[in-house]
């Protein structure tokens, strides 16, 4: 849910408002509600876990912070808050806001981002996929896990759909996956994940 501002924010003054509210994120200026519910959030607590093992298991330099947020084009007032983002430690020394925020800018200090859909569904769905394939996020993950997304994107029946987002050239090759399949990700070859081992009880 977006929220009329008097005027659009700046990327700065949503920085210096809310990057310790993790219930908005800014897109073009405006004040976007995340709509957070439980259910939500356990999905999302569930998939880091599983992301977090895999990462172990592959003794890889990259790890899953509490707070991050996107910026996705310099010149637009954009902040992204994924629900799950995974960062290459070793090319954080080249983020211009780290230090001082947890804010990326780079494409490069990002292997992937997890967006848990909601009722806002059409951002995660159309514009977050060209903005993350913008920055060159190698994976994208979209967990519908209620089936909210349009029939366009997750098909007739609608029904709980795991997306996987792979990076070709400059755009994203989707790969669906509904309850009970084995979701494969190149970039986690070692994970075992089902959508249904993330569901809320």
């Amino acid at each position: 849910m977006a929220y009329t501002l008097t005027q659009p924010l700046t990327f700065d003054e949503f920085i210096t408002q809310y990057s310790d509210d993790f219930r908005y994120e800014l897109a073009d200026g405006e004040l976007i509600d995340l709509e957070p519910t439980g259910p939500h959030e356990a999905v999302g607590g569930k998939l880091a876990t599983q992301i977090g093992i895999a990462i172990t298991n592959l003794q890889l330099p990259w790890f899953i912070p509490r707070r991050c947020l996107i910026q996705p084009l310099a010149d637009v007032a954009t902040a992204r808050r994924p629900d799950i983002v995974v960062l290459d430690e070793t090319m954080l020394v080249n983020e211009p806001l780290w230090e001082r925020e947890p804010v990326i800018t780079l494409g490069r200090s990002i292997k992937l981002v997890v967006e848990v859909v909601s009722t806002n569904w059409e951002t995660d769905y159309a514009r977050k996929v060209e903005e993350y394939a913008l920055l060159g996020i190698p994976e994208y993950w979209i967990v519908d896990f209620r089936g909210l997304g349009g029939t366009a994107f997750i098909g007739k029946p609608k029904q709980p759909t795991f997306t996987v987002c792979q990076l070709d050239g400059d755009e994203y090759q989707p790969q669906q996956y509904r309850l009970g399949d084995a979701i494969a990700s190149p970039l986690l070859p070692t994970l075992q994940l089902r959508l249904d081992d993330v569901l809320p009880r």
